[in-house]
């Protein structure tokens, strides 16, 4: 072994070599390779030793948040096995994640082998290094090595802890792999990407010019927009990508994908932007998948919801913010959870049976309260829905991190006293499906085999989840986007690790692609058309139900809708103030295409006779139509009169 692996060797020469992290937060070491002195029990092992593994509410014998030793002395030990020959130069600690307990390991020594039994300590000169942990239990301390070190297996031997906890960390370690083309467990497990995209990190302004350069490479199909400022005024960018950008055309769906509402939870970030160059690049060499999404949807990538709060996350770098620094807006709100919660409007409404009279099951309108100025909102949040009010959105998808699984509505569960229960809306199939279409063709999602990220195995879901059974939240976006707008929308998360390190994103990317293009694509599945009257011009804001499935859409400005459904037959019901109802039966397919349901409605008479009163009343003032009085009957004489 090299450097300070030989005993005798004198003082280290300051080397600053930078290598990522190895991977227990992104799960690139598998349990496997995890091994202790001891554990207090199994859900405190070496496999639960993880950086910023999380655990559950309720502490069970599964799933805690982190190693722990079983017994409180200087003599016990976190190991990992690289497998391979590695470049040592660093150490990332915390401690045990817990409400209950304060556990966490404040100094301690590292030792490496390159056959787990002759061991060497890390020396400055002849003592040994000890390395300063942690002061609390959330926050990670990174420990560089004063210069690299060479070895397969690498020990961290606690030497001091908190004096009223026990001894328990978390742990990531950096290191850079040797090259060994016969090793069979790196082969394995590696992915290339032959895509030429930016795989980077990007600061505010490196986002804003990356943006700049797509729409300068493809200015025919892109867009550069605003929807508001964030808090500390950072404008929040968006970008379309359309045949006809900056047009609504009619019968093309409105599709979203937005990021970054949790600062810290930066992969979703750097998805979209690795999406929006992706297609621009791919449509400029005629890849025809990425041509007909471009012709036949108009899309709009949101990276940064949140720029203030990832601005703090990038600040501190990958592996250093913990598990919630920038999470929240600058005003300390949690902008995905910051909508009207109309959930309760809706249930309210049901359970004393005033659905269908005062208050509709679709586009139920916000709360007097939320918009007053005084109101606990997020200016993020505001903008976010003036956004979504403006464009028909069809389907829209946020990304988030921290898991892998796609989680649908409902997001809360229908009585307070339940903190997690299934609870789904009257499309629980069709999210269903939507949801399973991402989670599907993601590489990990749905994979049996894949370790747990936290707590919870979503792969014996298949990689989706109902939001109200995971955990409930009112007034999140998805919730408020399905009963207040026409779009469907879900949120994917898209790792394990929210911030992972810049090395980790061409895999993450791979990871990701095809479930970005295949949920995008989900947007041209049910049916669609054009509600028309007999003069042939579109009826805006014409009611649109499927007989079975107690929730409607409504037609936009030029009489154009979109309906998500399932394959299948149903009777699709129009209807419109004014308007005599009418209905057909659609049949959709299993092919991806929406089917083309178009309809005409006519005036009714009452509606009829108000467009005339109405139209007389605008050529001849306010005067009132001339009442034509009936003739009067001549008085009859009297014979002998």
């Amino acid at each position: 072994m090299k450097n300070s692996i030989n005993e005798g060797e004198s003082h280290f020469k300051p080397v600053k070599e930078e290598c990522p992290p190895m991977g227990l937060e992104t799960l690139k070491i598998d349990d496997f390779q995890l091994h202790a002195s001891t554990m207090r029990r199994y859900s405190l092992g070496p496999h639960r030793g993880r950086l910023n593994i999380q655990a559950g509410i309720y502490e069970d014998e599964f799933y805690e948040g982190g190693w722990c030793a079983g017994r409180n002395d200087p003599m016990q030990w976190f190991e990992v096995d690289a497998r391979r020959l590695t470049k040592f130069t660093g150490v990332i600690t915390q401690g045990r994640s817990s409400l209950w307990s304060s556990d966490w390991v404040t100094s301690y020594r590292v030792l490496v082998s390159n056959d787990s039994h002759t061991w060497v300590t890390l020396k400055n000169g002849s003592q040994d290094l000890i390395f300063t942990g942690n002061r609390e239990k959330e926050i990670p301390v990174l420990s560089e090595f004063p210069a690299p070190v060479m070895a397969r297996y690498i020990r961290v031997n606690p030497r001091s802890w908190f004096s009223g906890g026990s001894v328990c960390m978390r742990v990531e370690i950096l290191g850079c792999p040797m090259p060994d083309p016969n090793n069979y467990y790196r082969r394995r497990n590696e992915i290339t990407t032959t895509d030429n995209l930016d795989f980077k990190h990007h600061s505010y302004k490196e986002m804003r010019q990356l943006m700049k350069i797509v729409n300068e490479m493809c200015p025919n199909i892109t867009r550069i927009y605003n929807i508001g400022k964030s808090f500390d005024g950072l404008k929040l960018y968006a970008i379309e990508i359309s045949d006809n950008p900056g047009e609504h055309e009619l019968g093309e769906p409105e599709f979203r994908y937005t990021a970054g509402s949790h600062g810290n939870e930066v992969l979703g970030r750097e998805l979209l932007l690795l999406l929006m160059q992706f297609m621009c690049q791919e449509y400029l060499a005629g890849n025809p998948r990425i041509r007909h999404l471009v012709e036949e949807t108009r899309i709009h990538l949101l990276p940064s919801v949140n720029p203030d709060g990832y601005e703090k996350a990038f600040e501190v770098g990958s592996e250093l913010g913990g598990w919630s620094l920038g999470r929240w807006s600058e005003d300390g709100l949690d902008i995905h959870h910051n909508f009207p919660d109309l959930n309760s409007i809706l249930w309210e409404a049901e359970a004393r049976k005033l659905t269908s009279r005062r208050v509709l099951n679709h586009h139920i309108p916000i709360p007097d309260w939320y918009l007053a100025k005084n109101a606990t909102v997020a200016v993020e949040t505001r903008a976010l829905i003036a956004w979504m009010e403006k464009i028909p959105f069809v389907l829209g998808g946020n990304l988030q991190g921290g898991e892998l699984v796609v989680s649908y509505p409902y997001d809360r569960t229908r009585f307070r006293s339940k903190t997690r229960e299934a609870t789904p809306t009257p499309d629980d199939l069709v999210f269903r499906w939507l949801a399973f279409s991402y989670a599907s063709t993601h590489r990990l999602m749905t994979d049996a085999s894949r370790r747990v990220c936290h707590t919870v195995d979503f792969a014996k879901e298949d990689g989706t989840v109902n939001g109200a059974s995971w955990h409930t939240a009112a007034g999140s976006m998805n919730d408020f986007s399905y009963l207040h707008t026409n779009c469907f929308e879900m949120s994917m998360f898209v790792g394990c690790d929210k911030f992972p390190h810049k090395s980790e994103l061409p895999d993450e990317w791979e990871n990701n692609r095809e479930s970005l293009l295949v949920f995008m694509e989900q947007v041209h599945r049910g049916i669609k058309g054009v509600v028309r009257d007999t003069q042939g011009r579109g009826v805006a804001n014409a009611i649109v139900s499927v007989e079975g499935i107690n929730h409607d859409v409504r037609t936009v400005a030029d009489g154009d809708y979109w309906r998500l459904l399932n394959p299948g037959e149903y009777k699709v019901i129009v209807r419109a103030d004014g308007y005599t109802s009418t209905s057909k039966v659609c049949e959709v397919g299993y092919e991806i295409g929406a089917t083309r349901c178009d309809f005409v409605i006519t005036r009714t008479n009452l509606s009829r006779i108000k467009e005339i009163m109405d139209k007389f009343s605008k050529q001849h003032g306010d005067s009132p139509l001339p009442v034509r009085r009936p003739p009067q009957p001549r008085p009859q004489r009297r014979r002998g009169a």
